[in-house]
């Protein structure tokens, strides 16, 4: 479902957005219109749609390569192979709509925040804590690294946390071109309009992410999407800082 919402995304924005995607094409994006706002949209949705592309590898050549579906009781080799395929795949993503963002819609993503006052830091703090805490409860009371670690043993947890590293750069830019876009529309900043737009995409398709209806995985995500957007606000949009902090929201 989520790739063909990613493959249904790429055609309307090629067809639509044609100029967008021309990266030599002549025409100045530099506006703030609302034409603009949505390009911004579409690539927040584009990232989500991205994720999906995990489920390419899950449905097609991984069972007639692997001779299973996989899961957590499979072969060490079979999961480190998933999760390697699915981070290139990512990256992939990742890096095309970082140059579209660039070059056509005239937003550097990387450029350097302000330097963070020490309320900033402080709420930053409170946000990784409360994360924790969520995080805490979820897993029945227990700290999620320390389960996993135990679970995957070592070779595997190592690729699982790669795993989240480059996840993690793909929810992020759900949250940047998202962010963008309601500024854009709505003239406010102080508003974490990308942790929305993450939540009501990455965060509630958690509901389902399982493989079965778990309402409960759904709202903590979202809830976790509302914090790393704000975190985004807290570190002045510094997206270095901000995939540091969103990292280890996920780790712990």
């Amino acid at each position: 479902m989520i790739t063909a919402l990613f493959l249904m995304d790429l055609f309307f924005f090629l067809c639509y957005n044609h100029d967008v995607i021309n990266l030599q094409g002549e025409k100045d994006l530099t506006d703030t219109s609302e034409d603009k706002g949505w390009r911004f949209l579409l690539l927040s949705l584009l990232a989500f749609a991205g994720l999906g592309t995990e489920f390419v590898h899950f449905f097609t050549w991984e069972p007639l390569v692997f001779g299973e579906m996989l899961s957590w009781e499979s072969a060490s080799w079979k999961m480190i192979s998933h999760w390697v395929a699915t981070c290139i795949t990512w990256c992939i993503v990742s890096y095309f709509l970082i140059r579209i963002s660039k070059n056509k819609l005239k937003i550097d993503i990387f450029a350097k925040g302000e330097n963070m006052k020490l309320l900033q830091v402080i709420a930053v703090f409170a946000c990784i804590v409360l994360s924790v805490v969520i995080s805490y409860f979820a897993w029945h009371s227990r700290f999620k690294l320390i389960v996993e670690f135990n679970n995957l043993g070592w070779l595997k947890f190592i690729f699982q946390y790669l795993y989240y590293l480059v996840e993690t750069v793909i929810v992020l830019l759900i949250i940047v071109f998202g962010q963008k876009a309601f500024e854009i529309w709505t003239k406010k900043r102080s508003i974490p309009w990308g942790g929305i737009v993450c939540g009501l995409t990455w965060g509630l398709v958690h509901i389902i992410s399982r493989g079965y209806f778990d309402i409960q995985n759904g709202i903590i995500s979202a809830v976790s999407s509302l914090l790393f957007g704000a975190v985004y606000l807290l570190t002045n949009r510094d997206i270095k800082k901000s995939w540091l902090i969103m990292f280890i929201m996920f780790a712990l």
